[in-house]
């Protein structure tokens, strides 16, 4: 496939959506969750394991590919397809966050971000044409822009400040897009043809500079549209009103990512305020930090409690952890050191998000999404936090 994506919406629930994403490496049903695989692999787990649950696409990060191993080394490997030997939909984020979370070690300007390798302290030096170029020769299905992305808390000018860059990058960037696209730049590799890119709305929590970026980035026209710069430490009911306001003014037609949005209530409460598209690395790094998710809340498998526990993780989850050990074992190997312990919690965590994903889809098939997230969230607030022992 060559050209732009396709997104058919083949259900509605009120503001939740249900659709098919086509691209350029198959077909990913949306509302969808994107397990987190920074380097080119998902942690804890092999790819195997990951197509095994059921991800129709993986996230992967353009900062650290282009520092280790590097993209060049990708392209001539065939590109991130080949190099991971994934043969599903991947989408590679442009690093705009790593950098600008690497506060001491950056200098921001007009022109991009230099900044001091987080490896061997070595200069390196983004801007939004050498993001296009890095992600063109990685080969994702989706390239996303590179962007500011201020702190919170921020004062309104700043934000400002960061969203109008963040647009006047937008336009750069697409231009080499485009440039790429029609062989413009020949010693850019270009693996997969049917790459698109993904324009990223900024404006922090103000709802006025959310409109303005939203105004601006439609302007310069994108394949799809993502809200950035949120669940960055800011209130979650904030998160959830200033996503649902911002997702109302993006196309219908196309998909909408919420980046880095990813508690399981984030993921029913962003869908009822229709956005598609998700990435988040808890359900990785909580599994290899002892913690579960489950339908009746997070469960610490540290805790003393379980040491005689007979019952799986999760006694409805279907995934193969919970079908074949219990929680005193999965906390015997926690506590013992095991790196079984990482492997096994990350498949229960993971297949917990695809399934959680999976049931929201066919709620929303049904006209049921509603209740779906009520008796959801009834259950799943059960769960208390649990001091660890």
């Amino acid at each position: 496939m060559d050209g732009p994506l396709a997104f058919d919406l083949v259900a509605r629930d009120g503001l939740a959506r249900r659709g098919r994403l086509t691209l350029a490496h198959g077909v990913v049903d949306t509302p969808a969750f994107m397990p987190v695989g920074t380097r080119a692999a998902v942690k804890g787990i092999t790819l195997d394991q990951v197509e095994a649950l059921g991800a129709d696409i993986v996230l992967a990060n353009t900062y650290h590919l282009h520092l280790r191993p590097g993209d060049d080394l990708i392209a001539r490997a065939g590109g991130l397809h080949a190099f991971m030997h994934w043969k599903r939909a991947l989408l590679t984020d442009s690093g705009g966050y790593q950098v600008f979370s690497l506060a001491t070690r950056r200098v921001l300007s007009e022109d991009g971000v230099v900044f001091r390798s987080h490896l061997d302290g070595a200069e390196c030096r983004l801007t939004p044409e050498s993001a296009i170029e890095i992600q063109s020769r990685l080969g994702a299905d989706v390239a996303m822009m590179f962007d500011e992305c201020p702190s919170w808390p921020a004062e309104e000018p700043a934000v400002a400040a960061a969203m109008q860059r963040t647009l006047r990058w937008a336009r750069r960037g697409r231009d080499r897009f485009e440039a790429i696209v029609g062989g413009a730049v020949p010693d850019v590799a270009r693996p997969t043809p049917g790459q698109v890119l993904f324009g990223i709305v900024q404006g922090g929590t103000f709802k006025g500079l959310r409109d303005a970026s939203v105004r601006g980035t439609l302007d310069v026209g994108f394949e799809a549209y993502a809200i950035g710069g949120l669940s960055v430490g800011e209130p979650v009911d904030l998160m959830y009103e200033v996503a649902g306001h911002t997702a109302a003014q993006l196309p219908d037609a196309r998909p909408r990512y919420l980046m880095g949005a990813g508690t399981p209530v984030d993921l029913l409460e962003s869908v009822a305020r229709g956005l598609d598209l998700f990435d988040c690395v808890l359900p990785t790094r909580n599994a290899r930090n002892g913690q579960l998710f489950t339908r009746q809340g997070p469960l610490s498998i540290k805790n003393a409690r379980y040491a005689l526990d007979t019952l799986p993780p999760d006694p409805a989850c279907a995934c193969p952890t919970c079908k074949r050990h219990s929680r005193a074992y999965l906390r015997h190997l926690f506590m013992a050191g095991e790196i079984s312990a990482s492997i096994l919690n990350t498949v229960h965590n993971l297949y917990f998000y695809l399934d959680t994903m999976r049931s929201i889809r066919k709620a929303i098939e049904f006209g049921t999404f509603e209740a779906f997230k009520n008796e959801f969230l009834d259950t799943y607030s059960l769960g208390q936090p649990e001091r660890d022992a």
